[in-house]
């Protein structure tokens, strides 16, 4: 009886022991997990911002600054060159749909000066790929309707979109389009999504991406992959099988946002509201159009500032520089401070002196048109 009872209380022991130690291997591997975690967190993009940059067989890029200073500064003095043989094409980015004002002032000078320009009607919030066949169509249908080639520009992810619907389908476009000018887009990546999606960081412990679903998907109405397209990783095994055809002309543009006082206060343009007329005796029912104004501007300096105090790099407040100068393009580099809103929302503090952002797409247009002159006469050249 006795040698029984004892039986008993050895299995016992044995059974408190086992469950000790894998209490205690779950502690063991949970501060493991934690650490790895935060190394992750901690690290970040520090490794990807310019993968682009470092990967081999990349053809290089060349440097268009200079002349890009000089035809704005043509111009500004009222000589525009570009072709009206041609219909131009705008290719806005992400949450472009909840700004109405994108790329409107740029569209009104172009129709100004007789040129054939639309802006796609794509929905920005989706993915690359969905974009890219859009736009596909939006070039083919533009073609037939008008005999043209199109040259576009797209700004932030419509450049991405854009890239990817002429390295899916170049066999389709080759004919109908004329270039290709990206403006701040983050062809390799971006930091932003990056470090928001990335997984096994402390962040999914607060689950990071239900919530980013939440609010693009619900909130937005939009889809989560357009923002993880724009992660190293996506953009990485995209460009990997998909590269812009090497005959295609095309420039890249980025900039660097201003991380002053001023810029931390400045406010952009984005829509207008219309208020009705509250005077009876008025002799105008017109309603009275307000400027809606968001500090855009100052979102932009302060995301700035923060991917140059955490990985010392230079950006536009969502674009790194190094992660959106496309292989094989012709690359401008301004030394003016401008950040990613500035493009296609005004600022109310813009200096007039300055060229404004419908100029400068203007001139970045009128640039791939002369790449493209000179890769036809290089070709030209090399069959005699």
């Amino acid at each position: 009886m006795v040698d029984s009872v004892s039986g008993v209380q050895i299995c016992h022991w044995q059974h408190e022991e086992r469950d000790k130690g894998e209490v205690m291997r779950e502690r063991r591997g949970f501060g493991v997990g934690l650490i790895d975690r935060a190394r992750r967190t901690v690290r970040g993009s520090a490794d990807d911002i310019g993968w682009l940059q470092r990967a081999s067989g990349m053809p290089p890029v060349e440097d268009g600054t200079e002349r890009f200073t000089e035809i704005l500064d043509n111009i500004r003095h009222g000589l525009h060159k570009l072709p009206n043989s041609m219909v131009y094409l705008l290719v806005p980015g992400l949450f472009s749909n909840h700004g109405p004002l994108y790329f409107v002032n740029t569209k009104m000078r172009f129709s100004k000066m007789g040129l054939a320009c639309h802006i796609a009607k794509i929905h920005s919030e989706a993915s690359v790929e969905k974009n890219a066949r859009e736009i596909k169509e939006y070039i083919e249908e533009i073609y037939w309707g008008s005999r043209k080639r199109v040259l576009l520009l797209g700004h932030s992810k419509g450049g991405v979109d854009a890239a990817a619907a002429l390295s899916l389908y170049w066999p389709d476009l080759k004919d109908k389009v004329a270039g290709l000018a990206l403006a701040q887009s983050p062809y390799g990546g971006s930091p932003i999504p990056s470090d928001i999606l990335r997984e096994g960081q402390l962040g999914d412990y607060v689950n990071v991406r239900k919530l980013m679903e939440i609010l693009i998907c619900q909130v937005i109405k939009g889809d989560l992959q357009a923002l993880e397209d724009l992660t190293y990783e996506k953009r990485r095994e995209f460009l990997m099988k998909h590269q812009l055809p090497r005959e295609l002309p095309v420039v890249s543009f980025h900039t660097e946002a201003g991380i002053s006082s001023t810029a931390l206060a400045t406010l952009s343009h984005v829509a207008h509201a219309e208020l009705p007329a509250v005077s009876p005796l008025s002799a105008s029912d017109q309603p009275t159009k307000l400027a809606v104004v968001i500090p855009l501007g100052a979102v932009m300096a302060a995301c700035a500032q923060l991917l140059q105090i955490r990985y010392g790099e230079k950006s536009d407040g969502l674009v790194t520089c190094r992660d959106a100068e496309v292989p094989g393009s012709v690359v401008v580099r301004p030394k003016r401070k401008l950040d990613h809103a500035w493009m296609v929302y005004s600022s109310l503090n813009d200096d007039p002196s300055e060229a404004d952002a419908s100029q400068v797409c203007e001139a970045l247009m009128t640039l791939v048109v002369e790449v493209g002159q000179q890769r036809r006469h290089e070709l030209a050249m090399k069959d005699e």
